[in-house]
């Protein structure tokens, strides 16, 4: 059985409010398809801990987000050419960033 998704735009428009919502802020860095877009998020803190989460197959048939890479703070270059790649192959594809302290828990939130 297939997982009913909200539409991507909706589902980005509704993490930028959440990142607000925890005294953070948010950004989309790219905009993908409207409706049926997949979503990218990376989540930093004032510009340290950086991580990229894509939604990823689980063994139960779901796919949840999972951090699929992790910037090193020595070679941050190294991450932004990652991510300049993942933008250029997947021109359907959001790409977010959620900033603030909190921003993580919005990964693993119920309404995904």
């Amino acid at each position: 059985m297939e997982d009913a998704r909200l539409p991507a735009h909706l589902e980005v428009a509704g993490l930028l409010r959440l990142a607000q919502e925890l005294g953070g802020f948010g950004m989309v860095l790219q905009k993908g398809e409207y409706d049926a877009g997949t979503i990218a998020i990376l989540t930093t803190h004032s510009g340290k801990n950086t991580r990229l989460w894509e939604r990823m197959p689980q063994m139960d048939g779901s796919r949840r987000f999972t951090c699929t890479r992790e910037q090193d703070d020595e070679n941050v270059r190294e991450f932004d050419e990652y991510i300049a790649r993942r933008k250029r192959q997947d021109p359907d594809c959001w790409f977010v960033e959620l900033d603030g302290p909190e921003v993580e828990r919005l990964i693993d939130s119920p309404a995904r």
